[in-house]
């Protein structure tokens, strides 16, 4: 699937198949190399400010930029037909990797940790600088959402980006394939999908942008202080706190609120 125009042209159940039959879907066009090279230099221009933003949660909260592009068309159209019509935006945040750096992620499966009540959800990595072999791109096992969970052990390690190191062991690695993704492209992944990612052994930054979509009957069964954005459709349940997207850029009033939903996340993200 080269072009995100494909689901509107009547493709829809080819999509839905594969992403049934394989858990992810790559490379998808979303917006073009200059639009890319556009929102990559508004997420570093806040940088600039802000100071360093990788990994920060809800960054659609107090950046328009990922708010823009979490909510462009050609995305909702995809993920409404992975998991329907009611669609929540609970989470979005920059993956970075630094050029020669040994931050790398484990194999692990999302849903193993965020507490989510169901499975339809669904993860955009949407690229705003070539993601290749060479810089660690996405690796994962096709097929293997359909299996369910899978054992995580918790690993100390200090290189490794996920908050509790979780990690699934025994990967046939012959199994995996690579995400390569061009600027402006994304990949789109099932919650049970076993991924990972290597070190940035290029002389560049590696920069994406996360983020992930429930249905709207999802709720969280870690707390009840969660909170998503109702992006397409309606939501009937309710499950949710109402988070406040992005008016401006790093605006006083949203990243005082920012800073207690970057904490909570952390909390959520990194219990059992």
């Amino acid at each position: 699937m080269a072009q995100a125009e494909s689901v509107n042209s009547g493709h829809r159940a080819h999509v839905v198949e594969r992403y049934r039959q394989d858990g992810y879907l790559s490379p998808v066009r979303i917006i073009d190399a200059t639009d890319a090279a556009h929102h990559r230099r508004r997420l570093e221009e806040a940088e600039a400010v802000y100071g360093p933003l990788n990994y920060k949660a809800k960054v659609h909260t107090i950046l328009r930029s990922p708010l823009e592009l979490a909510i462009h068309n050609c995305v909702l159209d995809i993920v409404e037909s992975l998991i329907g019509p009611n669609i929540l935006l609970w989470n979005s945040t920059y993956i970075i990797k630094e050029p020669r750096t040994p931050a790398h992620v484990s194999w692990h499966q999302d849903l193993a940790y965020w507490g989510l009540s169901g499975d339809d959800q669904v993860s955009m990595w949407l690229a705003l600088s070539p993601a290749n072999e060479a810089n660690g791109c996405m690796r994962l096992v096709p097929g293997s959402h359909r299996a369910g969970r899978r054992d995580h052990r918790i690993v100390d390690s200090k290189t490794n980006l996920l908050f509790q190191g979780q990690t699934v062991e025994g990967v046939d690695e012959s199994q995996t394939v690579y995400c390569p993704l061009l600027p402006g492209e994304a990949s789109f992944h099932h919650g049970w999908t076993v991924h990972s990612s290597l070190p940035n052994r290029s002389d560049e930054r590696r920069i994406g942008l996360n983020v992930q979509y429930l249905a709207t009957h999802i709720c969280q069964t870690k707390h009840d202080r969660d909170t998503a954005i109702v992006v397409h459709g309606v939501d009937a349940y309710g499950n949710f706190g109402a988070d406040i997207p992005a008016q401006g850029d790093l605006e006083p009033q949203a990243l005082a609120r920012h800073q207690e939903l970057d904490r909570l996340y952390r909390e959520t993200a990194g219990s059992t």
